[in-house]
C-alpha cells in the first residue's frame, strides 16, 4: 500500500481507532529501535553526559522550570 493510499484509510478511521494505529506504530518502532544507526561522535557524547550526571557534574532542571524559562524568554 502506498503513502497516500495509507492517509486516505487512515483519514476514515475514528479518534479511538487512530490512537491505537498509533500506539501499534510506535510499538512497532521501538521494537526495531536497536536497529537505528547511532554515530560514533554520538555515542560518546552519550557517554560523556551519562558519566557527568553520575558523577553530580551535570546540572539538570526539571521540564516544568525549562518550559517556564523558555516561555518567559521568548514572550
Amino acid at each position: 500500500m502506498r503513502a497516500e493510499e495509507i492517509r486516505q484509510e487512515v483519514s476514515r478511521l475514528g479518534l479511538a481507532e487512530k490512537l491505537l494505529l498509533v500506539e501499534d506504530v510506535w510499538d512497532s518502532i521501538a521494537l526495531g529501535n536497536s536497529e537505528l544507526p547511532l554515530p560514533e561522535w554520538q555515542k560518546r557524547e552519550l557517554d560523556k553526559r551519562y558519566e557527568e550526571y553520575k558523577t553530580g557534574k551535570q546540572n539538570l532542571h526539571d521540564w516544568k522550570s525549562v518550559h517556564e524559562t523558555l516561555r518567559n524568554e521568548y514572550k
